[in-house]
């Protein structure tokens, strides 16, 4: 690990400034991916600036058709929220899926959707949610927030304090983990909001995604068997030890059916 500066804020206001004027300040919310990067030495910020003493971005809120998560709530926290288990049971069971129950513990949703990882969970959610990102300026819709390989559409300074996530008739999360990460080698969560249907794919590209031939196809008949011959190309997909890319497409198809399996009942 190199030397840094570590900066504790009491405000948002604050804590966005430390970051924006620092020479390559970073945002901590749970540490669950910055803090292995700077110990392994893949990542060297000059500033890190920590948002546990900031009040205000905690806590999930219901409303008639949205269910609102702050930030710096734990993943454990939202999948034992009966609250969210009874609004979006699909987010409740991903969160109970992220990880271990230390990384559950202490790792935030917003940092997990800052990052933008390739094989996250949380950014399946978001997208297939339709859902909104609210940051300390501005609020960014879901398809516009993904951008690429550990690459957002924030901005210096900018920093998430809330995920706003639209409710559905129906939805579900399925993935094939990476077994001793719990990382998703590829997962689907589809989500039917009347005659719409929202298919978001994690593990399988840089980012996030979403298949549209396969929400065309959900619209017209919500049913397994409605993607199952849907062609997945496998050029912009990715290899790795794991698995190779022809094998992601093939498990695309099968978490999508399965999710859909799981969302109709």
């Amino acid at each position: 690990m190199y030397e840094f500066n570590y900066h504790r804020p009491k405000t948002l206001e604050e804590a966005s400034r430390t970051a924006k004027e620092a020479e390559d300040g970073m945002v901590l919310a749970g540490g669950m991916t910055m803090i292995p990067s700077m110990k392994l030495r893949l990542a060297s910020p000059s500033d890190l600036v920590d948002l546990a003493d900031i009040d205000g971005l905690k806590g999930i809120t219901i409303g008639s058709d949205t269910v609102t998560i702050g930030a710096m709530t734990r993943h454990h926290d939202v999948h034992t929220s009966p609250d969210v288990g009874k609004a979006i049971p699909a987010l409740a069971a991903l969160a109970g899926g992220i990880g271990d129950p230390s990384v559950r513990h202490r790792g935030t949703i917003g940092g997990s959707v800052a990052n933008s990882d390739p094989a996250a969970d949380y950014p399946a959610a978001v997208l297939g949610l339709d859902a909104t990102v609210e940051t300390n300026t501005r609020k960014i819709a879901a398809d516009d927030f993904f951008t690429g390989l550990f690459e957002t559409a924030l901005e210096d300074g900018e920093i998430i304090t809330a995920i706003h996530f639209k409710i559905p008739d129906a939805a579900a999360y399925m993935k094939f983990p990476q077994p001793a990460s719990g990382f998703a080698m590829v997962g689907a969560f589809v989500a039917k909001f009347g005659g719409d249907v929202r298919v978001a794919i994690t593990g399988a590209r840089d980012c996030v995604f979403r298949m549209t031939d396969m929400e065309k196809a959900l619209a017209a008949k919500f049913s397994a068997d409605a993607v199952a011959d849907i062609a997945i190309a496998e050029d912009d997909l990715l290899a790795d030890i794991h698995c190779g890319a022809d094998y992601r497409a093939h498990l695309v198809t099968v978490m999508a059916k399965r999710a859909v399996a799981q969302a109709a009942g």
